[in-house]
């Protein structure tokens, strides 16, 4: 006889939205994902992505037991172990390195699963009890984060169902219906009341083709588009001085730099023609309630910092906080009570402080030999929820790394990626309907519970579960390396949020004013908003390592700005092993400009190489209006091993960061293109 069961879930996943989901269970297997149409801002609605979770779940190349590697690295050949002998190998393996420097083990990880319980508790507790370096996690959007916590005091933003309202709405450095599903929803409804809607991007994106206006600037120019907007604002008296002398700080140096920013010289700088620029100044400065909805895209150049700095001081000149409706949203996370200290347990260091390395440089610094100024030589690393073999920059530097011989890896997964062929040992983690964690959100603001909905696939066990098991063989007897994952979900938040209520109701909402920056009140030591932030200045247009600007010669052999957006139905790797998916996707592209295409002898469907100095990248030109001359969009991210030849679009980054934030530059990237 049929049993049925609806449980309450959380999409996983790097995505604002973080979805409020129902799991229809069946006779203890999982058949259905739907989103939950009682929570506000998802609304019953799903991306292709996640609503088809069940085909990932039971994926049949799922791994579902211990592996130990039994080929050369790289190649994916293993063969299955018990958990005893997995645990015991490993354990005793970290247990040598750590005797001889605990700082030569590295943690690696993101943000394959962004739940509190599975992404950043036992493994934190795991790792600092251990000694291990610490990681700074940048890769994906860490130079806006600081850049935003620098000018408002914490990455705080607008409610998002409140878009639904403005009048005006710039989508900047954002792909919403790709990337942002739920905002696009909340967009559309207030184009459906008269707003006017703007799209700044340089690609043609899906959602560009839905907005009233597109401007197509040049990658790593946002900075100076903002720069050109206020120097307009200034010009016409577009400007709330009550909020500006109320409210902020450090405002007439900013105003003299901008006067500096003429429409002419921001529309040389930025691709752009001087009516537009006007023209968006006169939008922005007219129309109340005005709203921004940036994301971390244009953040990804060497001076993506300045610029989220620049774009976010933008609110507080016009007023436009005093609106529920007006602001700007890149990310909620800062509203959010998280209590990092009870999840992760950085007392467990013991008062000793090892190296912390970059996760965006690691191709650099997992080939760097032992030395002063370095420590230690990194001689195993453990990796879960992230895949840095497709994903870090610069991938051929990453990829010898990882096939260093005496470099031993460990990586918890679904399925063999690219990283997961490199392993020695291969553990089976369970997905997001086979445990609990919590969740928050940095696209809205309510916190949700993820409930486990079956039980774990074969072998497969938790995250935290694994960290604890790790933890036990290693003697670690701490008594938190007990605590059960519910013990640490009721800890997870230190206020606003209670666990059974969370439980009970399957989110809560988290109690903030409605306008919440109407009056000020910005989480700085002043209450102001920072124009002039300690240590930092006031912010500036800085140009891409990559460009005519700052190298010319650069610039002359590798005339082509690249940058690399994920595709539609991919979430940076993940997905990308799922058939129906990839099916969808096709290929591997690279959407170029006919004016680019005609003279290098290119034509749609055509295999192309993409190449600079540090190496090429195969893949098919789609000869596209969605591409502005002078700049290709390699769109990712493949596996390498899926794409063509054995290489994804990483080949061509580099690992030079950027200027706030510690964080890669994967879009300040200069190629060529010729047919294959």
């Amino acid at each position: 006889m049929s049993q049925i069961a609806t449980v309450r879930g959380a999409c996983p996943h790097d995505c604002p939205d973080t979805c409020a989901m129902r799991i229809t269970v069946d006779n203890g297997r999982a058949v259905r994902v739907q989103g939950d149409p009682d929570h506000p801002t998802t609304h019953g609605a799903l991306c292709t992505k996640v609503s088809r979770y069940p085909e990932r779940t039971y994926h049949p190349d799922r791994v579902l037991t211990p592996l130990r590697r039994v080929g050369p690295k790289g190649a994916g050949q293993f063969e299955p172990v018990s958990w005893d002998t997995a645990l015991a190998d490993i354990a005793a393996r970290l247990g040598e390195i750590a005797a001889r420097d605990p700082e030569a083990i590295l943690p690696y990880s993101y943000a394959g699963t962004m739940g509190l319980l599975q992404g950043e508790s036992m493994d934190r507790r795991f790792f600092h009890r251990l000694g291990a370096s610490l990681l700074d996690r940048t890769i994906c959007a860490s130079a806006g984060s600081e850049a935003l916590a620098a000018t408002y005091g914490a990455r705080i933003g607008m409610h998002l169902e409140h878009f639904a309202e403005s009048r005006l709405i710039l989508i900047w450095g954002s792909n919403s219906i790709a990337s942002n599903l739920h905002f696009w929803t909340f967009a559309q409804a207030a184009k459906r009341q008269g707003a006017k809607l703007v799209c700044i991007d340089p690609r043609r994106t899906e959602t560009a083709d839905k907005c009233h206006q597109h401007l197509a600037l040049r990658p790593g120019t946002d900075g100076a588009l903002a720069l050109g907007l206020i120097h307009e604002l200034v010009a016409n008296g577009w400007l709330d001085h009550d909020y500006i002398d109320r409210h902020t700080h450090g405002w007439p140096a900013l105003r003299e730099r901008a006067l500096a920013w003429t429409p002419e010289r921001t529309a040389d700088v930025c691709g752009l023609t001087p009516d537009e620029v006007r023209g968006l100044a006169r939008d922005y400065g007219t129309t109340q309630p005005a709203a921004i909805r940036l994301n971390y895209g244009m953040q990804r150049v060497r001076g993506g910092g300045n610029a989220v700095r620049l774009i976010a001081i933008l609110p507080c000149l016009t007023g436009a906080w005093r609106h529920r409706a007006g602001g700007l949203l890149l990310s909620a996370s800062g509203w959010f009570p998280k209590d990092a200290q009870a999840l992760q347990r950085p007392d467990l260091l013991a008062g000793r402080q090892p190296r912390t390395l970059n996760m965006s440089t690691v191709g650099n610094d997992l080939l760097r030999e032992a030395s002063p100024g370095f420590g230690p030589k990194v001689e195993a690393v453990v990796v879960y929820n992230s895949n840095p073999v497709a994903v870090a920059p610069e991938s051929p530097k990453v990829v010898a790394g990882f096939r260093r011989d005496d470099l031993f890896t460990v990586v918890l997964e679904h399925f063999l990626t690219d990283t997961a062929d490199h392993a020695d040992y291969v553990l089976p983690a369970t997905t997001q309907l086979e445990h609990l964690d919590v969740h928050m959100s940095y696209g809205h603001t309510y916190a949700l519970i993820n409930e486990q909905a079956v039980a774990p696939v074969g072998e497969a066990r938790s995250n935290t579960q694994i960290f604890r098991d790790l933890a036990a063989r290693m003697g670690f007897d701490d008594p938190c390396f007990a605590d059960s994952d519910e013990a640490m979900a009721r800890v997870a938040f230190s206020r606003d949020v209670d666990f059974d209520r969370l439980r009970a109701e399957g989110w809560v909402k988290l109690p903030l004013p409605e306008a919440p920056l109407a009056d000020g009140h910005f989480p700085t030591a002043s209450g102001r908003c920072l124009i002039d932030a300690p240590g930092l200045g006031v912010p500036d247009h800085v140009p891409n390592y990559e460009s005519r600007e700052h190298d010319p010669a650069l610039a002359d052999r590798y005339p082509l700005a690249m940058i690399s957006p994920p595709a539609r139905n991919f979430l940076n790797s993940t997905f990308v092993n799922v058939k129906s998916l990839r099916d969808i996707e096709g290929e591997p592209l690279l959407e170029i400009h006919v004016s680019d295409a005609g003279p290098r002898g290119i034509a749609d469907g055509m295999p192309v190489r993409v190449f600079n100095d540090r190496g090429a990248y195969h893949c098919t030109a789609r000869v596209s209006t969605r591409a502005r001359p002078g700049v290709v969009h390699g769109l990712g991210i493949w596996w390498r091993k899926l794409g063509t030849h054995g290489t994804n679009v990483n080949e061509l980054t580099h690992q030079q960061l950027t200027d706030i934030g510690r964080a890669p530059s994967f879009y300040d990237c200069l190629v060529d293109v010729c047919p294959a």
